[in-house]
């Protein structure tokens, strides 16, 4: 993350994206897939660093394999080619988008760090310092009900941030600089979708 400053001199903290070039590496159509999407490449690859199918898939179609494949999902696959490469110029200052990544993982922690459980003492003996506590009953029911919460691994899952407000594009760099923070350590992959629901967090542009 950075800040930038806008003309009328108010700091805005950004996040700096790498949006492309991505390929368009095929099309599925309502008629043939049964949904309309468009499928997108991401970081060329040589061929002994994908799969097989994926390697014939892209000599089928003509293209390059590529590290990364997502579909996204269109109204329309009219303006789209196999082979076309899409960059950051396809959005705009001013547009909300949607940034999906996965989070940082955190490791294995216990239930102070994953759920906020409040420790014991550490004067008079006092052996449970940091532990769970009780988890169970007695002979009736006689088990731990699910959804109990323990220890467990923190992190890692797949979270999406809405309604960021894109402050600035350089096509010539291909990047974005998105308003607001996005899930995901650095050099992690994230995907930009337009908004479903574009509601501008504060109220103001």
């Amino acid at each position: 993350m950075t800040q930038i400053f806008r003309e009328d001199g108010m700091v805005v903290p950004v996040t700096v994206l790498e949006a492309g070039p991505c390929t368009v590496t095929g099309l599925r159509t309502g008629e043939r897939d049964g949904y309309t999407a468009v499928q997108l490449g991401f970081i060329p690859a040589r061929n002994k660093h994908v799969h097989k199918p994926q390697r014939v898939a892209a000599e089928k179609a003509g293209v390059k394999p590529h590290r990364v494949l997502k579909e996204f999902r269109v109204a329309d696959t009219n303006g789209f080619e196999v082979g076309q490469e899409l960059g950051s110029d396809i959005f705009e200052v001013g547009d909300v988008v949607d940034i999906i990544g996965t989070t940082k993982g955190k490791g294995f922690a216990g239930t102070i760090k994953a759920h906020g459980f409040q420790r014991g003492s550490e004067t008079h003996g006092c052996m449970n310092v940091r532990r769970p506590g009780s988890i169970g009953q007695c002979a009736y029911p006689g088990r731990v009900f699910k959804g109990q919460r323990m220890s467990k691994h923190a992190g890692a899952v797949r979270r999406t941030v809405k309604n960021l407000v894109i402050e600035a594009v350089d096509p010539e760099k291909g990047l974005l600089l998105v308003r607001g923070g996005v899930p995901g350590p650095p050099n992690g992959l994230i995907q930009v979708v337009t908004a479903k629901t574009a509601k501008i967090k504060g109220g103001k542009n």
